[in-house]
This record gives structure tokens, C-alpha cells and sequence, in this order.
């Protein structure tokens, strides 16, 4: 059984491809069954889709290769608290697991909408919590 903390960094990798890419650095993979099976990064400016976040594009890519709309069994690993828009989505997945890092002061669900998730699904937050918002603070410092 693989650590919060292991996944974590795997999202990490997808927040730095973001990152290179000039998108801001957010990653998010899915696990199901200890393997992850989708992964994502935010991708707004490539795809000029102000919805193309990461969690968005690893649930899209987790229920494709699932052939199944409900993620009930899965764990969703993102290196930024998702916004409202994210976490309803989530919701509609039923997500049976949710784990991010760093808390978005401004834009995160918990601050908005703290119930938005489905009732049975597990959120875990704070993991690698340091890391994941000094990527994105770094990231910001360098466009100012």
C-alpha cells in the first residue's frame, strides 16, 4: 500500500508540467486499487477553457478509461484545494476520496461551499501541504 504522500508527489510532477508549460502549476492524478489511472494539469491557456483545470481533466480521463461516470472507488490527489466548480463535479462522480495540499484561500470550495462534495466522500487536506503552495507562490512571484 502506497502512502497520501506518495501519490502526492505524482501530482506534483503534473503541477510542474503545468508550470513548464506557463499554465498555473496544478496537478491532480486519480488512484484506484493503489494504481493511479488518470492524470492531469491545468491546461486553460493550451485549450483557452477557463474549465480545463487539473482536477477536471484527470475525472474526465478517470471515468473515460473507467467506462463509468462514478468514481465512488477512487481517490483524487491534487496539489491545490479544489474551487467549487472542481468539487461540484466532484460531487456528481460521487469521488470516494479526496486528498489535496495546499488550501486556496480565495477560490477553494471549503471556503464557499464546504458541504459541495458528496456526502460519503473522505477529504483529506495538508498533505506535502509546503511544497505544493510554494510551487505555486514561486509561480506567481516570477509573473509579477
Amino acid at each position: 500500500m502506497f502512502s497520501d504522500e506518495y501519490f502526492m508527489k505524482i501530482a506534483l510532477r503534473e503541477a510542474e508540467i503545468a508550470r513548464e508549460s506557463g499554465e498555473v502549476p496544478v496537478g491532480a492524478i486519480v488512484v484506484s486499487q493503489n494504481q493511479v489511472i488518470a492524470r492531469g494539469h491545468n491546461q486553460t491557456e493550451l485549450l483557452k477553457d477557463v474549465t480545463a483545470h487539473a482536477e477536471m481533466i484527470a475525472t474526465t480521463a478517470a471515468a473515460n478509461g473507467l467506462n463509468n461516470k462514478y468514481l465512488n472507488d477512487c481517490t483524487l490527489y491534487v496539489t491545490l484545494e479544489p474551487c467549487a466548480m472542481c468539487a461540484g463535479a466532484l460531487a456528481w462522480a460521487q469521488l470516494g476520496r479526496l486528498v489535496y495540499g495546499a488550501s486556496d484561500e480565495k477560490r477553494g470550495f471549503t471556503r464557499h461551499e464546504p458541504n459541495l462534495l458528496h456526502p460519503k466522500t473522505v477529504v483529506v487536506s495538508g498533505i506535502m501541504e509546503i511544497a505544493c503552495g510554494e510551487l505555486l507562490r514561486e509561480f506567481f512571484k516570477e509573473k509579477r
